[in-house]
């Protein structure tokens, strides 16, 4: 069970922190790197089962490598929507935690197998299926992977009439919406869980300038040398950068909350609650991008009711 543990100023929230996870189940979507993978690992040392869902099963299976306890390596494309439909169709029995971790970044213009813009594709509309096609097993919460970026300069904003960017791409402000999603996402999947009765949370989780692997397919050379020598000198490792998914995760917190690190500019520090953007906050885009994903993705909310009775 999620429990809450006051923390002092003297003693920041840690992995250490982390409640007895044994006989819990979760699954991390990109867990065989960056963030995803250290959250793995600390969900496992606790004793919880982890299921690595990766794109390519080897790199999983050397990450698996490195988990300290229960894990499992199983196949999850998220930007091809026959593979999240497999993954999910494979799935039997309870899942106490679905982490949304994989993503893309600033990369070159692309488009997924189902035709839709890449970082969109990847980080919002492949999240979307899976956790509405899992949402009938999930008993506890799922913990959605945003990001600052949200709120760049220049007001990130769902672009409803144009969600692939067609003509106007630009890597940054394809990265700003799908991150945005995210947060409008799980404000809306809030809702219709608290509208159906049911226990489970929806929460997000940015982790600040965290060094891993995500920065290095950048669009821009220039942007990717700057991020080198951010991860470098400004950036948290990759533990540090896990900290508010897994705070998210495993602390008693209010549905719809996000979290991030606690320093300045939330660049870096330990896991508290943060603020979003007034665009992330808005319930009627919230609701209006819950549309359109179901309509692009062929997948709807479950009726949960009649799912736990089945």
């Amino acid at each position: 069970m999620a429990t809450h543990t006051p923390q002092t100023a003297a003693r920041p929230w840690t992995a250490q922190d982390i409640p007895d996870q044994t006989g819990r189940t979760a699954v991390v979507t990109g867990g065989n790197s960056g963030i995803g993978l250290a959250a793995a690992q600390a969900l496992a040392r606790a004793g919880a089962h982890v299921v690595l869902a990766v794109r390519d099963p080897r790199r999983g299976e050397a990450a698996a490598l490195r988990v300290d306890g229960s894990v499992e390596v199983r196949r999850l494309d998220l930007a091809d929507l026959s593979s999240v439909r497999a993954f999910a169709a494979a799935w039997h029995g309870g899942l106490d935690l679905l982490i949304n971790n994989a993503g893309v970044m600033n990369i070159p213009e692309a488009r997924t197998k189902d035709g839709f813009e890449m970082q969109f594709g990847t980080n919002h509309l492949g999240h979307f299926a899976l956790t509405n096609l899992l949402l009938p097993h999930v008993t506890d919460r799922v913990v959605t992977v945003s990001s600052g970026a949200h709120r760049m300069p220049g007001s990130p904003r769902i672009h409803f009439d144009n969600l692939d960017l067609a003509g106007a791409y630009r890597p940054m402000t394809a990265y700003s919406q799908s991150k945005l999603a995210n947060l409008l996402f799980t404000l809306e999947l809030q809702r219709r869980l608290t509208a159906e009765g049911s226990p489970v949370r929806a929460l997000a989780a940015h982790p600040g300038w965290a060094a891993t692997n995500l920065q290095g397919h950048d669009a821009s050379l220039l942007r990717r040398l700057a991020m080198r020598a951010g991860n470098r000198f400004l950036a948290q490792d990759e533990e540090a950068g896990a900290l508010p998914t897994l705070y998210a995760a495993v602390q008693d917190l209010p549905g719809a909350s996000y979290t991030g690190p606690d320093g300045a500019f939330e660049m870096r520090g330990a896991p508290t609650l943060v603020g979003r953007s007034r665009n992330a906050s808005d319930p009627v885009a919230a609701r209006r991008l819950w549309t359109v994903s179901e309509e692009l993705t062929g997948v709807t909310f479950p009726r949960l009711a009649v799912a736990a009775d089945a």
